[in-house]
């Protein structure tokens, strides 16, 4: 992103002020502030506009004015009445001041925090391969014990190399670099994504013998790409560089962008849907096929696949023995997690990739086994529009379709046009994307876009006497589902643990200058905690949506209920009893102001303060719903066998398909359904094709 010397200015004052006290960087401020610029070049243009502007109302004197009486740029103010601005612009009643303020003070902190020197100045250990094992929670188990058949987690001597050479390059897969001129050519299916929605349709389709091709925006990644870099995975790995967010940026939205989508990055975990969900969506959405006792050995089958084992109780961190140990001790409902793993080293870099190949994503399973029937995998490939080509007649072969793409060489900075004719496309572009690419076909209406469910999730750190570094060992091993259906209704939250990593760190604790240098130099001593909603309990009601305006710019808006409200509020004092539980000295919010209690006693008042939007850092890894399946066309994107309605042959298979919230990870759900969808799809069309 180009700054005009005016932001370049403005820019450099607010850093300035937002890491006063921070650890110094080999770099100078203005250094920095190219870096924040480069970084943002990773959002879409409208984004990169209104972060500018941001930086724009943050410099002028109105703004300064309005926070502190003075007619000044922020530039040339006096540290002390710097310092003056960002408190009350935290503080701020005004929602749009509060979400250009945080949008800039997050993307400073992450910056900032991803040098190495300065994430070495507050404990951090680094990438696993470049170290030797420091904790007993990372690293392969000990020679000794007794393995449990089955379970995830390597044990004994595992060579654990620095530097891993890049596999050869599968037949069928074409990154961008390798396709050097426009394509024109014919499919059976079209499958859009590669994650786990549409990774497991491609293999499942091509399996039953349709020729298949697979579009992933993403690049082509796999372990030798995988170097345990934070700040360099999370902008090459996730969409808009984990820039992603609702347009008033209140809501962080961390999604996959590359071979194998979010099932690359995420932290493995593996729940079935509850049965009380499978239910309502019979229910309420009219889906058939999908009770408890059908989905069972769907479920097993899965499971079968990636190889999903229970942790071992050995191999828990230390920041995962909080949830487990602390909701025993409080006699609430808790388990050992189930992660899609085999040999898994503990080395705490699931979010960037797995270097090791233990995470059993779809990179490692669905697509080699579509590859292996024959199917083709284009990468860098961006889908611009799908095309209906002939009249449909009602009845045998769907109507041709042509898929219109562009494929990217991010090497050579150029492109070339990717035209694929099918009778049969599968959407699974994620719950953003999925509804984007219908609208600017001219498949929008109806649910397309709306029923935006996002599983809101906060967090609280708590401050131990001892070290927890949650960047280490296997991030997400426990569950807490104790209040998944809060008082006796079917929405509640849960609780589970993050990994986290510095420059991620850094801009999800609430903050500026010395107060936020002084917690991040207590980053290994921090436990924390997420409390996860299952969202949707005003069932008519839609809390979001993802549209697109006359310009093709990408919309994305979400407000919570007032009965979601309740239960996001309500995870708050139930995660610090937790912490209490375990001896914490000292438990915080992530309100921009945050809230510290040091008594359990204390812990109801966590509920109270305000979470309007940019008030409490909220984010979510689960965005679904966005064409959810049902037998209503006016409040639904899909039939119940997920195809589109009024585009026979047009089928949604990943998260955005989902009628409701789950109220668990949704990885081994959407697997299941896009698994139950896909053998429709095969039986319904079978013969049919040309």
């Amino acid at each position: 992103m180009l700054l005009s010397a005016p932001q370049h200015a403005t820019l450099c004052a607010l850093a300035s002020a937002i890491l006063d006290g921070a650890p110094p960087a080999d770099e100078t401020i203005p250094q920095l502030v190219t870096r924040c610029a480069a970084r943002l070049s990773s959002l879409p243009p409208h984004r990169q506009a209104l972060v500018g502007t941001a930086i724009d109302v943050l410099g002028a004197p109105a703004t300064v004015l309005f926070a502190i009486q003075r007619f000044r740029c922020f530039a040339d103010l006096a540290p002390i009445d710097q310092r003056r601005c960002l408190a009350a612009w935290t503080d701020s009643s005004l929602p749009p001041l509060r979400s250009a303020w945080q949008s800039v003070r997050r993307l400073v902190l992450s910056v900032h925090y991803a040098r190495p020197e300065v994430a070495a100045a507050i404990g951090y250990g680094g990438p696993f391969r470049t170290r030797t094992t420091r904790r007993p929670w990372e690293g392969p188990l000990p020679d000794g014990t007794t393995p449990i058949p089955g379970e995830p987690v390597a044990r004994g001597h595992v060579l654990l190399p620095n530097i891993i050479e890049p596999d050869p390059l599968p037949a069928g897969v074409m990154p961008g670099q390798s396709v050097l001129q426009d394509v024109q050519r014919r499919a059976d299916v079209v499958v859009v994504g590669s994650g786990a929605g549409g990774a497991v349709a491609a293999a499942r389709l091509a399996e039953a013998g349709y020729e298949v091709v697979v579009l992933e925006s993403g690049g082509w990644h796999t372990r030798s790409d995988f170097t345990d870099d934070e700040a360099a995975l999370t902008e090459r790995l996730y969409a808009d560089g984990c820039l992603r967010a609702t347009d008033d940026g209140s809501i962080a939205l961390v999604q996959g962008d590359t071979a194998g989508g979010s099932t690359t990055v995420n932290w493995m975990i593996m729940l079935r849907t509850p049965s009380h969900v499978l239910e309502q969506w019979a229910r309420e959405s009219g889906i058939t096929g999908m009770s408890p006792a059908e989905m069972a050995s769907v479920f097993e089958q899965i499971e079968r696949e990636v190889h999903a084992g229970t942790v071992p109780d050995d191999a828990h961190s230390a920041n995962n023995r909080l949830v487990l140990d602390g909701a025993r001790a409080l006699g609430w409902r808790v388990e050992h997690g189930r992660i899609n793993a085999r040999g898994c080293v503990r080395c705490g870099f699931c979010g960037t990739g797995c270097r090791h190949n233990a995470k059993q994503s779809t990179l490692l399973t669905y697509l080699p086994r579509a590859l292996a029937a024959q199917a083709s995998l284009y990468t860098d490939a961006q889908v611009q529009r799908i095309e209906v080509r002939e009249r449909d007649r009602g009845s045998g072969t769907p109507p041709l379709k042509r898929v219109h793409a562009v494929v990217r060489d991010r090497q050579r900075g150029t492109s070339r046009t990717l035209t694929i004719d099918a009778p049969l496309v599968v959407v699974a572009g994620g719950a953003v994307g999925t509804p984007v690419l219908l609208q600017r076909s001219g498949m929008g209406g109806g649910g397309v876009g709306q029923w935006l469910r996002l599983h809101p999730t906060t967090a609280l750190y708590a401050r131990y006497d001892r070290e927890i570094v949650t960047s280490t060992g296997i991030p997400l091993t426990t569950m807490c589902d104790e209040f998944l259906r809060w008082q006796g209704s079917d929405f509640g939250f849960w609780i589970e643990t993050p990994p986290m990593h510095p420059s991620f760190t850094a801009a999800a604790l609430p903050g500026t200058g010395t107060a936020h240098a002084a917690e991040m130099r207590d980053f290994n001593r921090f436990g924390v905690t997420i409390g996860l909603t299952r969202d949707g309990a005003e069932r008519n009601r839609s809390s979001g949506s993802v549209t697109v305006n006359r310009r093709g710019e990408t919309s994305i808006r979400y407000r919570l209920t007032l009965e979601d409200e309740r239960r996001v509020r309500a995870s708050l004092p139930a995660m610090a009893r937790l912490h209490f539980a375990m001896g914490a000295s000292s438990v915080s919010t992530m309100h921009a102001t945050p809230l510290t209690i040091r008594s359990p006693r204390d812990v109801e008042s966590l509920a109270t303060a305000s979470i309007a939007p940019n008030r409490m850092a909220l984010f979510s890894a689960h965005v679904n719903g966005t064409c959810r399946m049902g037998t209503d066309p006016n409040t639904s994107g899909a039939t119940p066998d997920g195809e589109r309605y009024g585009v026979r042959g047009l089928y949604i298979t990943d998260g955005a398909a989902l009628p409701t919230a789950l109220g668990v990870n949704p990885q081994e759900t959407i697997m299941a359904v896009s698994t139950v969808l896909a053998g429709r799809i095969a039986a319904r069309h079978a013969g049919m094709l040309r």
